[in-house]
């Protein structure tokens, strides 16, 4: 007897049917996905999304989708576009609206300023005679396949749809403008994203914060720079200011006893320590300092073998990243 769990059957047959709707939109895929991405690449202004009830929710998101990979939008809920935030709207924008039936009657005011204005107007619904079908300037085709619900009433496949295709335009915008990850930080500067971009440059040390000292100095002075600077070590530079050492906490402990203080730092100093580039993530720089054998806390930072900076383990602790 089969005693296959019930629920298991259930979610398969509903991610079945949503995939089915997915490969269904990607048969239907046309040119007039190129005019959209032309449009909202082009236009001066941003792209205003739109929509009502779970096709307003699915515009949300697909507007901060669009406008955290490059390409400024907002929504607008048609309700309140109808009581004054049509204002919103100007002749450099354009607006996606979204209805999986195209009669939806709340887009009514929204659509017709569009056409009384000339903004372009992007419609994606399943049906292509529809009220905002017709309406549109350009057609983006859901598939009319049903949807996952046994009841054919929850939207379930319509609204999965609807954000693959958001994430369509997203993404081929973001490919389209040579979108970085460096761009992507900058709209990302807080949580988990944030830290995990954040670069060398951002949180090292620089300037006069920076501890360094030649290598004919005297220990006690060496001493003096480490205590200042409170980094936990000094870099130790030639006569061209190129780093060639570093002398940190540990040195001076296995040192201790050695007549220290009438020593120079070249004598203490480790030669040849880890540095690391700017512009490499701060994920990197940590994985270089757990990786190294003495399980260092410090990475110089050098620009043509010269320091222009210095990393902390604390700092990067403290943005987040680990």
């Amino acid at each position: 007897m089969n005693t296959e769990n019930p629920d298991i059957l259930s979610a398969r047959r509903t991610i079945d049917k949503e995939i089915e709707a997915l490969r269904m939109m990607e048969d239907e895929l046309s040119d007039n996905l190129t005019q959209a991405l032309d449009l909202m690449q082009n236009i001066k202004g941003r792209v205003i999304v739109t929509g009502m009830g779970k096709s307003g929710h699915v515009g949300t998101k697909i507007a901060a989708t669009l406008a955290s990979t490059g390409t400024p939008s907002f929504f607008v809920h048609p309700g309140e576009a109808s009581h004054g935030d049509l204002g919103m709207l100007t002749n450099d924008d354009c607006v996606i609206a979204i209805s999986n039936s195209g009669e939806t009657k709340e887009l009514s005011d929204i659509v017709l300023y569009c056409k009384r204005y000339g903004i372009p107007l992007i419609a994606i619904t399943k049906n292509v005679d529809s009220t905002l079908g017709k309406a549109g300037d350009i057609l983006l085709k859901l598939p009319d396949d049903g949807e996952a619900c046994p009841l054919g009433l929850a939207p379930t496949s319509s609204t999965t749809a609807t954000i693959v295709l958001g994430d369509i335009l997203a993404i081929r915008l973001l490919e389209r403008k040579g979108f970085t990850k460096t761009d992507f930080r900058q709209r990302h500067p807080g949580g988990k994203l944030g830290s995990f971009l954040t670069k060398v440059s951002d949180l090292m040390h620089t300037g006069s914060a920076l501890p360094i000292v030649s290598e004919d100095t005297p220990m006690k002075d060496a001493l003096y720079e480490m205590t200042a600077k409170m980094l936990g070590c000094t870099g130790i530079v030639d006569r061209e200011g190129k780093l060639v050492g570093i002398i940190t906490d540990g040195d001076l402990r296995r040192c201790m006893g050695e007549d220290i203080l009438n020593k120079k730092a070249k004598d203490i100093m480790t030669r040849s320590p880890k540095c690391v580039s700017a512009d490499i993530l701060v994920v990197e720089a940590i994985k270089i300092m757990n990786t190294t054998g003495k399980g260092i806390t410090q990475l110089f930072v050098l620009q043509d073998k010269k320091p222009i900076g210095i990393l902390h383990m604390h700092d990067c602790l403290r943005a987040g990243a680990r």
